[in-house]
């Protein structure tokens, strides 16, 4: 109750993230590797930020809308200083967090920052308990970061409800625009009652619903069974400022195959999720990079309505459909397999996905480019899935049903 009475001096008003975040994340990836000594090419350090930063400005990243080059756990030296300010691990990022961030803003990027709500960050450094969310928020001002990721290990429920609506206070009163992405949902089941996803959206710009995801098919499928299993409650709360997080995409990395990659990519953006890589930039194969590339993709991931979309069909034969509402009258079909064994032919028609009555769309596959001209409601038209793949839709109305007054 006290939380819903401090509602409106919350609210994170920041007019940011109006359509879901992308860029570089370094967890998946790299984790805590702090070894610099016989690993430098690897570990958290200046120099594989330094380095990612270049890719994602002279790669084609950037201008796809990948703008965040964001620092996950590890990066702190393991105590804080005499005034009681973090500061990054002096080895491993010489120069500074301030230095850094102007190297990458210089580039047209964005710096994130990682830190935690409680005693320790998951990797056992220096965290932000309450006496310290203050000044952090103004350290992190100070240092010029773009977005913040405030984790929830070692703290309570009771710190995380006054911690994470104070960071957005705290943020808020920096003056600097500071995109707030919270973990606190994940610390507290993801669901209500004990989510209170309009509180959250009020404080939050993005947040971490489920558990971290693992370099796995398994573990994006689980992530995928958890989230439109309960899309009765997430799908209404995410939209332009406040997004749900499924977390990074691991295309690119050793756990998916290339159809898998290619249903996490079209899997991810059909639920509007934030599109965070975390792969080695300097390495990844031709065939990662223009999944992640595909620039209809990424029109349909940044649609401006910022619906997240839903499954609507979940057959006998493992053939799963979902949705997403776009603007302009357009919407985002995916047609997606869990089977193992061959690619399936799926038959259906716009008729039975409840598409209106009497329109007729354009139809581009994402992947692939053909477009499909006048494709009515009520036409049957069949797909062939791979096994653990998608098929997936772009549709533009060319003409609309006149609805009754």
């Amino acid at each position: 109750l006290a939380l819903a009475l401090a509602l409106p001096s919350v609210a994170l008003e920041n007019g940011l993230a109006r359509t879901p975040p992308m860029g570089w994340m370094s967890w998946e990836r790299f984790r805590c590797n702090v070894d610099c000594q016989t690993d430098p090419r690897n570990c958290i350090s200046e120099q594989l930020f330094l380095e990612m930063a270049d890719r994602l400005a002279e790669d084609g990243w950037r201008e796809l809308g990948y703008e965040y080059i964001n620092i996950d756990d590890c990066w702190s030296a393991k105590q804080r200083d005499v005034a009681g300010q973090l500061v990054p691990d002096p080895k491993r990022f010489p120069r500074g967090i301030k230095a850094l961030a102007d190297y990458i803003h210089a580039r047209g990027l964005k710096l994130g920052i990682y830190a935690d709500l409680g005693i320790f960050t998951c990797g056992g450094y220096p965290g932000t308990m309450l006496e310290h969310v203050k000044q952090d928020a103004q350290t992190f001002a100070a240092w010029g970061v773009d977005m913040l990721k405030l984790d929830g290990c070692y703290s309570s429920a009771e710190e995380q409800a006054k911690g994470y609506p104070e960071m957005a206070r705290a943020l808020n009163a920096t003056g600097r625009p500071i995109v707030y992405s919270c973990s606190w949902p994940a610390y507290q089941g993801g669901l209500p009652p004990k989510v209170n996803y309009t509180i959250l959206a009020e404080i939050c710009n993005l947040w971490r619903n489920y558990e971290d995801i693992q370099d796995s098919w398994e573990s994006v499928l689980s992530i995928v069974d958890w989230f439109f299993t309960n899309q009765d409650v997430l799908q209404p709360t995410a939209g332009p400022g406040h997004w749900n997080d499924p977390d990074m995409l691991i295309i690119g990395n050793f756990g998916l195959s290339y159809e898998q990659s290619r249903s996490q990519m079209a899997l991810w953006t059909v639920m509007a999720a934030p599109l965070l890589m975390s792969t080695d930039l300097r390495t990844i194969s031709p065939s990662a990079k223009e999944i992640l590339q595909n620039r209809l993709m990424i029109q349909i991931n940044q649609d401006p309505l910022g619906i997240q979309g839903r499954r609507i069909v979940k057959e006998k034969s493992h053939i799963e459909v979902f949705l997403r509402p776009l603007s302009q009258a357009a919407s985002a079909l995916v047609f997606f397999s869990r089977r193992t064994d061959m690619p399936f032919r799926y038959t259906t028609s716009l008729a039975k996905l409840h598409f209106p009555e009497d329109a007729v769309y354009e139809v581009q596959d994402v992947f692939v480019g053909k477009i499909i001209e006048a494709l009515k409601t009520a036409d049957n038209f069949s797909v062939v899935i791979n096994p653990s793949g998608v098929v997936m839709w772009y549709l533009r109305p060319m003409a609309l049903p006149v609805q009754p007054q």
